[in-house]
């Protein structure tokens, strides 16, 4: 019953009316992976910040707290890196383009 319904005029939305689902598909992925990116910047900055702040004062435990945010960090940018050039490999394979331009 969900595949029926018509986005554009139930919604009155220009998906699936004059531009199409791809559209859609490529502004959620665009505005995730600029999402992720943002908040690995943040936690990856907070992690240095307690680092340092731990060093600072002879405080073991928050500097290896600090240690493990900063490595997260890491680990999600490298998740993210990953996932980008999986969707350009998809973009490749297919032909249809969700990440780069998008509306050709």
């Amino acid at each position: 019953m969900l595949a029926q319904v018509n986005i554009g005029s139930e919604f009155n939305s220009p998906f699936g009316q004059s531009v199409g689902i791809n559209s859609l598909v490529s502004t959620i992925l665009n505005a995730s992976l600029v999402i992720a990116g943002v908040l690995m910047l943040f936690f990856f900055v907070i992690g240095g910040i307690q680092m340092i702040a731990s060093a600072g004062s002879s405080n073991p435990e928050g500097a290896e707290k600090a240690k493990k945010a900063a490595t997260s960090a890491l680990v999600g940018f490298v998740v993210i890196f990953v996932a980008y050039w999986i969707i350009r490999v998809i973009e490749e394979i297919t032909g249809i383009k969700f990440v780069t331009q998008p509306n050709l």
